[in-house]
């Protein structure tokens, strides 16, 4: 066992939707990481990256609520994100958006390389043999699906590490589906401003879900999760979601 002194140290970004619709997914994030030996520091005062207003062309209205998530957060100590696109948001699209802000373009170069969204710190920075430690053996199989959502994969090339921590647990026996990188159509205000394409693009992917014969169809968003499991409960599917956080918490003994 570590001391404390040696033990490592995480911020955890929640971000709105896990905050505002799927807190146990936030709980789950929390329950591995401190399973794993990891000291958590969550600010409750955090509130949203900038995301929804940038994507939109408001660059203006998305500046003071990135500038302020900014100043809550230490460019010293790794920041876990439980979302791919909130991740990229503030890895990829923050220098832009404060390019002619001098003081805040050094904060996020100095903050962006410690942006880890969930899966990756796991695999990349605690490694997997560390996380297999923990690893509850499973005598009945579930069959899961990943879903390879656009930020995360494009973006962040986070790809294999969800898929690895799938492959790690014996009770998850993880199936393929067809197309599984395109996009189910959410998109954030995308899905509101071009619901016809929206809802068509979902029908694919749901087909393609239901087509594989899996359990549960698991993704590292909780955006794309909540999008898709709004369709599968309108087809009345047996098939359940799960963000990525909560099948390795399932896994971990004692769980």
């Amino acid at each position: 066992m570590t001391t404390c002194a040696e033990r490592d140290r995480v911020q955890l970004f929640v971000t709105c939707v896990v905050d505002q619709f799927f807190p146990e997914v936030g709980e789950a994030v929390v329950r591995v990481l401190r399973a794993l030996d990891v000291e958590v520091e969550f600010d409750t005062s955090q509130t949203c990256c900038g995301q929804p207003a940038f994507n939109s062309g408001f660059w203006d209205d998305a500046r003071p609520v990135a500038r302020r998530l900014l100043g809550q957060l230490d460019p010293t100590v790794p920041v876990v994100v439980p979302s791919g696109s909130c991740a990229a948001m503030i890895r990829n699209y923050y220098e832009d958006l404060f390019a002619d802000d001098p003081v805040n373009t050094a904060r996020v170069k100095a903050l962006a390389p410690k942006i880890y969204e969930f899966s990756e710190y796991l695999v990349d920075k605690i490694g997997l043999a560390r996380v297999q430690r923990l690893v509850e053996t499973g005598s009945t199989e579930t069959g899961v699906v990943f879903h390879e959502s656009c930020h995360a994969k494009r973006e962040l090339d986070v790809d294999v590490q969800p898929k690895s921590l799938i492959d790690l647990a014996p009770g998850l026996k993880r199936v393929e589906m067809a197309q599984a990188e395109v996009c189910c159509g959410f998109g954030g205000t995308f899905a509101v401003k071009y619901a016809d394409i929206s809802g068509a693009m979902l029908k694919d992917k749901l087909d393609n879900i239901e087509a594989c014969g899996a359990e549960v169809v698991a993704a590292c968003d909780t955006s794309c999760l909540m999008h898709i499991r709004g369709g599968l409960q309108r087809r009345d599917s047996s098939v359940r979601t799960a963000h990525i956080a909560e099948l390795v918490a399932q896994t971990l003994r004692g769980a």
